[in-house]
């Protein structure tokens, strides 16, 4: 069974950055998307950004949009979420998530009950 193992996480104040970082336990293991969630006490867990196999396509929350980039590199089988402008409102569990076939739809991407694979979350919490 492929583990998703997240890392970078921590303490930060507000308007600096952090880079949260995704691996795939399993070298042979070729996600189509890898994405990221985030989840508060009492909150859904929701869709922060999401990005395809090669990394020609990218999706990201309006809330996110413009601070946030997301990427992979196959060649570590690892995916990046690169945090830069951060605000107290982005404290919250970073969750990695990867589904290994194309669901076509971008609508699709978006939903929690599409990716196959989860991480066990690394806490991210912004000081203002």
């Amino acid at each position: 069974q492929v583990q998703l193992v997240e890392s970078g996480g921590g303490l930060v104040q507000a308007g600096l950055s952090l880079r949260l970082s995704c691996a795939a336990s399993e070298r042979t293991f070729s996600p189509y998307a890898m994405a990221w969630f985030r989840q508060t006490p009492g909150k859904e867990r929701e869709f922060v950004a999401v990005v395809n196999w090669n990394g020609d396509y990218t999706y990201y929350a309006d809330s996110v949009k413009g601070r946030f980039t997301v990427s992979r590199d196959n060649a570590k089988n690892t995916a990046y979420l690169q945090m830069n402008s951060l605000k107290s409102e982005d404290t919250a569990v970073y969750y990695c998530s990867a589904v290994e076939r194309n669901l076509y739809y971008a609508a699709r991407y978006y939903l929690r009950g599409s990716y196959d694979y989860w991480g066990q979350g690394t806490q991210v919490t912004v000081s203002s």
